[in-house]
């Protein structure tokens, strides 16, 4: 059984943004980060959440990413911009690289970006959020430079990154589909959390060094493991593509898409830098709406769905992006559930830095509720 420690999210996001700015972030990347991670936690998604702060501090001091980068430009023509994020903190660099996307699109109905070396960008639905909230369509098309992890459909070797996939679409009378997924079958993070004592991997989300499916971490990490940052490069196995031909057609998509075109390389070869190649196209659907459907059309369509009877065992039919502002609203009202393992990782650096932070001022409150008169 798990032993979770239940979070103050709000606690947890200054911890977090506190290390990020010892370890020589701005006060404004750090709390972006902080946030960014915090919320990948709160919706669910672990493996891009909290769990990755040692890594990043890790990282932060080799110069495999790199604190206080901001977007370069590289190209600049019609509705496209490109930039080069300096091996920077991604869900920073990402963060803007979008809102540059959103005004491009603003302006001309239309705005591509292609990014390069962003160090890592953390939950891209985070991203399409950003975009619908705003009134914006958008695709991310990502792949994962320097992280060989994953082996497509037909071999058991790798060959190519987790490379997302997401797609957002705003509902202006309800909640936003936000679909976003990687093409392996777990991403690389569910394998470490799984490895620091939380959920337990599918039986057949990795590959074993004899070609088996197996949900043994150590196929993905090996020995590393019993570092504080195990190294996913370092085990016999690889992550297996979803999907079978299906997610593996997409994986190599990304790659060729998030990889080639940006100029971040592909995992195909030896020396590709690590980081995060991201094409991003965004859409003013109000440009294409002629017969001012959209709206409506979106609304009734995603309403259509939901309504529909549930299949045995079922409970409810969701759209994209449902499970995540289920599970961020229950665990804001109840806690964040971090295993005690990553907390106690996440605590040690702080401490490595003497930054003055116990684990009870990060749990959650015990203070009753007030009673309704």
């Amino acid at each position: 059984m798990t032993d979770d420690v239940l979070t103050d999210p709000d606690q947890l996001t200054s911890l977090i943004g506190d290390v990020l700015l010892a370890d020589g972030c701005s006060s404004d990347e750090a709390t972006c980060v902080a946030a960014h991670l915090v919320d990948a936690s709160l919706c669910g998604h672990d493996s891009h959440g909290v769990i990755r702060l040692p890594r990043y501090h890790s990282w932060l001091g080799t110069g495999r990413i790199r604190a206080r980068q901001s977007l370069s430009t590289i190209a600049t023509f019609g509705a496209a911009r490109q930039f080069d994020g300096g091996s920077g903190m991604g869900q920073w660099l990402a963060r803007e690289a979008t809102a540059e996307g959103i005004a491009l699109a603003s302006e001309q109905g239309i705005g591509v970006i292609v990014l390069r070396r962003a160090g890592h960008v953390g939950r891209v639905g985070a991203y399409a959020e950003q975009a619908a909230e705003a009134g914006y369509i958008s695709l991310f098309f990502v792949n994962v430079g320097g992280s060989r992890l994953v082996a497509p459909f037909g071999t058991a070797q790798r060959a190519g990154s987790t490379a997302p996939v997401t797609i957002g679409i705003p509902n202006r009378e309800g909640d936003d589909f936000i679909l976003d997924f990687a093409t392996s079958k777990v991403a690389e993070g569910k394998a470490l959390v799984a490895a620091r004592g939380g959920t337990r991997l599918p039986h057949d989300a990795l590959m074993a060094a004899d070609g088996l499916p197996t949900d043994d971490p150590e196929a993905l990490y090996g020995e590393s493991l019993r570092e504080r940052t195990p190294n996913p490069q370092a085990g016999p196995g690889a992550l297996r593509a979803f999907g079978d031909h299906k997610g593996s057609g997409l994986m190599l998509a990304c790659e060729l898409l998030g990889g080639a075109l940006t100029g971040n390389g592909t995992n195909g070869r030896s020396d590709c830098e690590f980081g995060n190649g991201m094409l991003a196209v965004f859409l003013d659907p109000a440009r294409f709406d002629d017969l001012g459907m959209f709206g409506g059309e979106v609304a009734h369509y995603i309403d259509f769905v939901r309504g529909r009877a549930p299949a045995q065992g079922i409970e409810s039919v969701l759209i994209p992006g449902d499970k995540e502002r289920r599970t961020r609203a229950e665990r804001l009202k109840q806690g964040l559930p971090v295993p005690r393992p990553v907390l106690t990782a996440i605590l040690k650096v702080a401490a490595e830095l003497d930054l003055e932070w116990r684990e009870d001022r990060v749990t959650k409150s015990s203070r009753p509720q007030a009673r309704s008169v």
